[in-house]
């Protein structure tokens, strides 16, 4: 049975591996796969990284009041289906399928699609309740589910593509690989990326730079052929293209809650991550027939959508523990340097 290493090892054999290849097999080779691998990686103690769901339900009543606020747009049809792909251990889902109203929750169906094995099984036992009545189903079947009226939505579910590291010497584009010394950063032909990232700045200079996910654009395809229409949500790490190219987007190593930039090291024994462009990603979503797109931090989303108010008044009720635990989630996504100003939130429609 050929492992990780010896695919690598033989690959480099032959030469240099692009960053993008490298990535797309520590996430996702069959078996040694980080996302494939049998094993809880969420979390705080013991873990590599937390999400906005380690943090509260803030997120997901948040959602609940904008999914059913759509749904009421629609002029509440007789079915309303959430599709989360790249659901991970079905918090979100969990916490969105908890505060709906109880008219919305009749209707309503949520779709659990995630590949990893540790993400099912978690997702199984928490939703458990909603799979007994027929609320929620798990599948990692895209192609079986029918167009549906809805929402999709989506929770760092972009920033997990294979990226594709480029950079600007002053004269032409330098891609990041692996070579048996490391990265390395060599000439090649950019192609599409090197129109994309020349239409997206005024004036480039040596060391700007950026990512490309190249399955991008086909994602997006799969994901919106399932909805006839509704509301699509997208929830990530990034920025507009033009200040990626600025800050030099490379790609991310998360392990045991330490950030650098080694995607070479410890391949399939840690998660790599990249910015999501969302000036790309609204384009491919405007391509797809859907209009009002718009961006912005999750920070200002959460304000926007959430009723603090209310729901705080309500928190004051509860023990002193739980309290905290819930104002803490809400400084964690609201407050300026904190978590919910290093996310984004894309949104769009089709009608």
């Amino acid at each position: 049975m050929t492992t990780l290493n010896e695919i690598l090892h033989e690959r480099l054999a032959g030469g240099i591996i692009p960053a993008a290849e490298v990535m797309q097999l520590a996430l996702y080779h069959p078996r040694e796969g980080y996302y494939r691998q049998n094993q809880d990686r969420w979390g705080f103690e013991g873990r590599d990284y937390y999400t906005a769901l380690d943090c509260g339900p803030l997120l997901g009543q948040t959602l609940a009041l904008r999914l059913e606020d759509n749904w009421k747009q629609l002029g509440s049809p007789s079915s309303y289906t959430i599709l989360e792909p790249g659901a991970g251990r079905g918090w979100l889902g969990r916490d969105i399928l908890t505060h709906v109203s109880p008219d919305f929750l009749k209707i309503l169906i949520y779709l659990h699609r995630d590949d990893s094995p540790a993400a099912q099984n978690e997702a199984i036992k928490v939703l458990e309740p909603w799979i007994s009545s027929g609320h929620a189903i798990i599948t990692n079947n895209l192609e079986s589910i029918q167009p549906f009226t809805g929402a999709i939505f989506s929770n760092e579910l972009f920033d997990a593509l294979a990226a594709q590291p480029w950079r600007w010497d002053g004269n032409q584009w330098l891609r990041e690989v692996l070579s048996s010394n490391g990265s390395e950063w060599q000439v090649s032909d950019s192609a599409m990326a090197g129109e994309w990232f020349q239409s997206q700045a005024i004036d480039l200079e040596v060391g700007d730079g950026s990512i490309w996910a190249e399955e991008l654009p086909h994602l997006v395809g799969s994901l919106a052929e399932k909805m006839t229409r509704g509301l699509m949500i997208a929830i990530d790490y990034g920025e507009s293209a033009d200040r990626l190219l600025a800050k030099g987007s490379d790609l991310r190593r998360y392990h045991q809650h330490q950030v650098d930039g080694k995607w070479w090291e410890d391949i399939g024994q840690c998660d790599l991550t990249a910015d999501v462009d969302f000036t790309r990603l609204q384009a491919c979503w405007e391509h797809e027939g859907f209009h009002c797109l718009t961006h912005q931090s999750l920070s200002y989303w959460i304000r926007r959508h959430a009723l603090l108010e209310t729901w705080e008044s309500a928190w004051s009720k509860l023990p002193n523990e739980e309290k905290m635990k819930r104002i803490n989630n809400v400084l964690q996504l609201t407050l300026p340097g904190l978590l919910g100003e290093r996310f984004r939130v894309l949104e769009g429609q089709r009608d």
